[in-house]
């Protein structure tokens, strides 16, 4: 019974001779005797610390590429860059090498075509001046007969002087076209090619427009002409110039 009233005595005792834990656990380690109370609140966070230095392991995997961005605004141009070195030349020699082949096929080609002429004049047809007469010995109609001049770039025989009219004469054994007609204005005879007649060879009472049906002109075998039918048909003779 008094050892019990005494218990509150000793412990004021000890209190105030040990001195007073920091914490709860120190306390603990003091006291067995001594309860710890209820812990505090904690405490604000303090200031963010220093970068640490990069650890030891492995550096882990880097993760995928985020979402591309807007584009940006486009720059100021750049500078120019340096000159290049300067190229190797061009083809030209080749060029000028095949022009000046095809200048040589040219010439070849002309000389064997003033050739070719010649050919046809001592064969085919008679040269007179600058005019060159040739006949394939067909007959058709007047106007078959320009058609057919037309075509290979010529016109109908027009002799505009005597030796051009015998030249003509000396080709034909039968009568032929000349390129002269009256279709336009009766009585007033005309050359194809344009103009009134310059030289004429009419054989007497001749043009009369027999039947009234004759407006072309032709030469007969002995070199004469007379005015006849256009619908005749009758030989052929071309005018080219040589």
């Amino acid at each position: 019974m008094f050892l019990f009233l005494l218990l509150p005595v000793l412990l004021g005792v000890v209190r105030l001779s040990s001195p007073e834990p920091n914490t709860c656990e120190d306390a603990l380690k003091t006291c067995s005797v001594v309860a710890c109370g209820t812990p505090g609140r904690d405490g604000r966070d303090g200031p963010k610390g220093e970068k640490g230095d990069p650890g030891q392991g492995l550096r882990g995997l880097q993760g995928p590429p985020g979402k591309l961005g807007p584009p940006g605004s486009t720059g100021a141009p750049g500078l120019p860059g340096p000159k290049g070195q300067k190229g190797d030349r061009g083809e030209s020699s080749v060029a000028e090498s095949k022009l000046a082949n095809l200048e040589s096929e040219i010439r070849t080609l002309k000389s064997e075509l003033e050739h070719i002429k010649k050919l046809q004049s001592f064969s085919l047809g008679k040269k007179s001046g600058k005019k060159f007469y040739v006949t394939n010995h067909e007959k058709m109609p007047f106007s078959k007969a320009k058609a057919l001049c037309g075509q290979l770039r010529g016109t109908v025989a027009t002799p505009k002087n005597a030796e051009e009219n015998k030249a003509i004469q000396a080709m034909i054994n039968d009568s032929a076209f000349l390129g002269i007609t009256d279709e336009v204005t009766e009585g007033q005879f005309m050359y194809v090619t344009g103009g009134r007649l310059t030289y004429s060879n009419w054989k007497q009472n001749e043009p009369n427009n027999f039947g009234s049906g004759e407006d072309c002109v032709i030469i007969l075998k002995d070199g004469l002409w007379n005015d006849y039918s256009c619908t005749s048909s009758l030989l052929v003779v071309c005018e080219f110039p040589a």
